[in-house]
């Protein structure tokens, strides 16, 4: 479904205005849907922006997601972490995978009553095939990922990363609630 437009009056007469952008002019963000390179490339081009009219002006994320490529998600945490304007997450309704690496990533980060999160070690999308030295070399790779993502963990939880690891080992999944007891976000809220 395509979000709907907002007319508005202007001195130039009637103006249609797409509803994404009246909420972007308001530093609003939307990370839905699944994370692709092409969508994680977009974000980072939005809170790039938003950095350069604003230095300073805070900056909101939505995210209701079941996560996606890795690489992509890990290039917004990096541009979320280097962009100089505080990022407010608010999770609504999922935020999986490397959508809640996003989501615990936030200066400040919300969560909605409903909302749930999921946590787990990096996934293989296809198969893997090839040599066995390609299939080592792969497996190597994402172990150093499974590192790299646990240490993210640990930093915005405040648990270690032996306890964010044994955590990710399987799909581990959080209502609100427990999404606040065990550091993934900071409160549950019941209005935007």
């Amino acid at each position: 479904m395509t979000p709907p437009n907002i007319i508005r009056e202007t001195c130039e007469g009637t103006v249609c205005i797409p509803l994404r952008d009246a909420l972007f002019q308001r530093r609003e963000i939307y990370c839905t849907g699944e994370i692709t390179q092409e969508s994680a490339s977009a974000l980072i081009l939005q809170l790039r922006y938003l950095q350069s009219e604003s230095p300073s002006g805070g900056i909101t994320v939505y995210i209701n997601s079941p996560g996606g490529e890795v690489t992509g998600g890990l290039a917004v945490y990096d541009a979320m972490q280097c962009v100089s304007c505080p990022v407010k997450t608010v999770c609504i309704g999922m935020a999986a995978s490397i959508a809640a690496i996003l989501f615990c990533a936030g200066d400040q980060r919300e969560i909605l009553p409903h909302a749930r999160v999921m946590i787990h070690d990096p996934m293989v999308a296809d198969g893997i095939s090839g040599s066995a030295l390609q299939i080592h070399n792969v497996a190597r790779d994402m172990m150093k990922t499974r590192d790299t993502v646990g240490k993210i963990l640990a930093k915005h939880t405040g648990h270690t990363l032996e306890e964010v690891l044994e955590r990710t080992s399987t799909d581990c999944y959080f209502s609100a609630e427990q999404a606040v007891a065990w550091g993934l976000a900071d409160c549950v809220i019941d209005r935007f």
